[in-house]
């Protein structure tokens, strides 16, 4: 018995005069991927640094920007065959392989010559192509025109070009939070360019993370709070006409290019967000359902596993409604 009760007390001792360290946020922000990004996670001391976090997207950007002339996938585009990929790269094709296939083909990371055509490329415009332009540059485009093969991606044609700026920052908030993952990290949120991915809860209160969902803006609500989600884990991206866009002919041109087509998105929706376990899911995920319409993405949404979705839509009055799936009303 005296013995037990010594053992006993050495284990209360170094409790009772160590006590354990509380849990504290600690952030990091920056500039990346021309956007902004923030972290946030808990721990009791600052075991990541921001120099850490900068050379993970630096990293990221060698191999996905199209901004970058040096970047694997810019090489890429110049090339006459194909080139080398690394894992970033070659994570991101696949990716976008998969949304391709499941969506009937509006995503398509080869429209990239569409894309700068439209006027959302990394060169000027002076103004908008025709149907006979759209036709030509869609003969570029389609993902029979490349092919990963071995340690390299493959063209068919010298005039394919690839653009991942719709999936890259799901992506690279994957990376950022496998890392906090790596590190031991229970707690964090991590945030690119408005998108989202999420483990744990706010210390040392224990609260649940709350992200908030932005709607369209005017004059009178220029960052208007859409909806507020409690976010346990897992990734929210969101999807929108309203920033990247311009008016032409009294028509709004937006960013987001259907791939069937060749031509700019146009129908009800003004923005999807995607809810997913990861990043590059939902943010893959997004962009195609904005192109689908407000009911055949509510279709397609619900017969998918672990995705959810809240839409903002104009209706044909030209006011503003939203829904969502029955899983995403749950997170609100």
């Amino acid at each position: 018995m005296m013995k037990a009760l010594c053992i006993l007390i050495a284990v209360l001792l170094p409790a009772l005069f160590f006590p354990a360290k509380q849990m504290k946020p600690f952030r990091i922000s920056g500039y990346a991927q021309g956007t902004t990004y923030h972290i946030t996670y808990y721990a009791e001391d600052s075991i990541i640094r921001g120099a850490e976090i900068a050379g993970l997207l630096d990293g990221i950007d060698s191999s996905l920007s199209v901004y970058k002339p040096y970047s694997l996938i810019s090489q890429f585009n110049k090339s006459q065959r194909g080139w080398i990929t690394d894992a970033h790269l070659r994570n991101v094709i696949l990716k976008a392989q998969e949304v391709n296939k499941k969506t009937g083909g509006i995503f398509d990371i080869t429209i990239q010559p569409l894309v700068q055509a439209w006027g959302f490329g990394t060169i000027p415009e002076s103004g908008m192509p025709d149907s006979a332009g759209v036709r030509a540059l869609m003969k570029c485009a389609g993902p029979d025109k490349i092919r990963l093969r071995g340690d390299s991606l493959i063209k068919t044609t010298p005039c394919t070009h690839i653009d991942v700026n719709g999936i890259a920052q799901g992506y690279s908030v994957d990376v950022l939070a496998d890392y906090f993952d790596r590190k031991g990290i229970k707690d964090y949120l991590v945030e690119i360019g408005g998108e989202i991915r999420v483990r744990g809860r706010r210390q040392p209160s224990g609260q649940v993370m709350t992200v908030g969902i932005e709607g369209p803006s005017d004059d009178l609500n220029p960052e208007p709070l859409q909806k507020v989600v409690l976010l346990k884990v897992g990734a929210l991206t969101t999807s929108g006409n309203y920033r990247k866009f311009y008016q032409q002919g009294g028509k709004r041109i937006s960013h987001l290019i259907d791939a069937r087509t060749g031509f700019p998105i146009q129908n009800e929706l003004i923005s999807v967000t995607v809810w997913a376990d990861d990043a590059i899911t939902a943010d893959g995920y997004d962009n195609a359902l904005m192109g689908m319409g407000l009911s055949n993405a509510l279709r397609f949404v619900s017969k998918q596993k672990k995705m959810e979705a809240y839409f903002i839509y104009r209706k044909e009055d030209g006011s503003v409604g939203d829904t969502a799936t029955l899983g995403f009303y749950k997170l609100m």
